[in-house]
């Protein structure tokens, strides 16, 4: 399973034209296929970041659908499409992601994803993006495949938990820079959420033994998306 993951910068006043390009062309255009959906249309969440941007990730089968998507792009059915979207944004940033050993998702499958694009209620994630230091990839994915995995267990067991992780990806080889992984999460307790956004971490959650302490010895670079699905994006 790949994921071809792409962040858009939409232009503002494109932006309901470049939502119906693939909520109404590419999702069904995609199910004339077996080997590739529109698995999620996330916007990010309003005063977390830059306007109108919009993430969408695309689950391919294998580097053969991938490969098969790529040219339908390029010079098939989907090209006039790829330009008018492409005159709808400002920039777009992709990379394909691949699941690590340990991820709790391995694969999806296709066959059960929508490609109608129905209404449906909307969920939030918090997508996680850190680079190790270099040379460090082996040891980050190490330490979050027990540690972190470990203590957002901890915090689910004891009703505590503000989100789940759903699975771990890093970039494959080639198509992105190496030393990046990231981590799906999705909220299951906004107030939680909002609570940790505006308050500071306690002392607690940032002692050696934590994450947030012991992670520092793999990486200090990280990023933070709060990601909210369209009402209509295949999975939510």
């Amino acid at each position: 399973m790949l994921l071809l993951h792409e962040v858009h910068r939409v232009e503002g006043a494109k932006e309901e034209a470049f939502d119906a390009a693939y909520r109404e062309e590419l999702i069904p255009g995609l199910g004339l296929t077996e080997d590739a959906r529109l698995l999620w249309y996330l916007r990010l969440a309003h005063g977390s970041g830059a306007a109108y941007t919009v993430v969408t990730i695309t689950g391919c089968r294998d580097a053969s659908a991938w490969s098969a998507l790529a040219e339908r792009v390029r010079q098939g059915d989907l090209q006039a499409w790829s330009a008018r979207v492409d005159g709808m944004r400002h920039d777009c940033q992709a990379k394909i992601l691949t699941p690590v050993s340990w991820s709790p998702r391995q694969a999806i499958d296709l066959a059960e994803v929508p490609a109608s694009g129905e209404e449906h209620e909307v969920s939030l994630f918090m997508e996680d993006t850190a680079w190790p230091f270099a040379g460090g990839l082996q040891a980050y994915l190490e330490k979050a495949g027990t540690l972190y995995s470990s203590q957002l267990e901890t915090s689910k067991e004891r009703g505590m938990d503000v989100i789940t992780l759903e699975a771990a990806y890093q970039p494959v080889y080639g198509s992105h820079t190496t030393t990046e992984v990231v981590l799906w999460q999705r909220v299951v307790n906004k107030r939680a959420l909002l609570y940790l956004l505006a308050h500071d971490l306690p002392a607690s959650a940032t002692a050696p033994g934590t994450w947030m302490h012991d992670a520092l010895a793999v990486r200090d670079r990280w990023e933070s998306r709060i990601l909210r699905s369209a009402s209509w994006s295949p999975l939510y």
